[in-house]
């Protein structure tokens, strides 16, 4: 009841009472997110086709810490270390049998964002905000050295890869901690797949770029 009984007067009515009132004040502060992701891939081909390969996502977790640095009333720089377990598996077409059309591909990645938090003016506990920058990925998953390929049913990606996110999210403020959920994208800069042994591979011959798109809901607390 703490905390939902706080979204009552305290929160939203027109004369609240100011929780954490000099929170923002601090030149740096500290904080943890735990939340939910849907990672899937945009790809590129050289021969356009009807027959595309179909990308099916899961609901993945993430777990991280924030760092806080405040640059001035409005704008603070955050860097937000976290860890992202994640599966998409992908259908390939002109295939007859499960284990030449399916490949799953799990991936736990290590993000390394590196953000511009933009915040309005606070009103009262609330206090929206716009946040966008890049980010560095590292694939603990990846094959990436694995001398087998589609032909022995791996599907190998690159370990590290770089992105840009945009998002947005509000903080609240209650009376012991300040509670952040937020929504943002991931948009992959680089081409993650390594490509087949086989020039002419029914598995990666036609593919141009396969890049990460990604939907992470976080739930940051400081």
């Amino acid at each position: 009841m703490g905390m939902l009984g706080q979204f009552g007067p305290g929160m939203f009515s027109k004369t609240p009472i100011i929780n954490l009132e000099n929170f923002d004040k601090q030149p740096v502060h500290w904080g943890y997110f735990l939340g939910f992701n849907s990672f899937d891939f945009k790809t590129d081909y050289i021969t356009h086709s009807t027959q595309e390969i179909e990308v099916k996502t899961t609901t993945g977790f993430n777990v991280g810490l924030v760092g806080d640095l405040r640059l001035g009333e409005y704008i603070d720089l955050r860097f937000e270390p976290g860890l992202y377990y994640t599966q998409r598996n992908l259908v390939f077409p002109n295939f007859t049998r499960e284990i030449q059309y399916l490949r799953e591909v799990p991936s736990t990645y290590i993000m390394f964002p590196l953000l511009l938090k933009f915040s309005s003016k606070r009103t009262g506990n609330v206090r929206p905000y716009l946040v966008g920058g890049f980010s560095r990925s590292l694939n603990l998953s990846s094959n990436e050295n694995s001398k087998d390929d589609n032909l022995q049913q791996k599907f190998r990606m690159k370990k590290w890869t770089n992105n840009y996110e945009l998002g947005f999210g509000i903080d609240l403020y209650f009376e012991y901690f300040k509670f952040s959920p937020s929504i943002r994208g991931v948009f992959g800069i680089d081409n993650e797949i390594i490509y087949d042994e086989d020039p002419n591979s029914p598995w990666t011959s036609n593919i141009q770029s396969l890049k990460t798109r990604a939907i992470l809901i976080n739930f940051t607390f400081h």
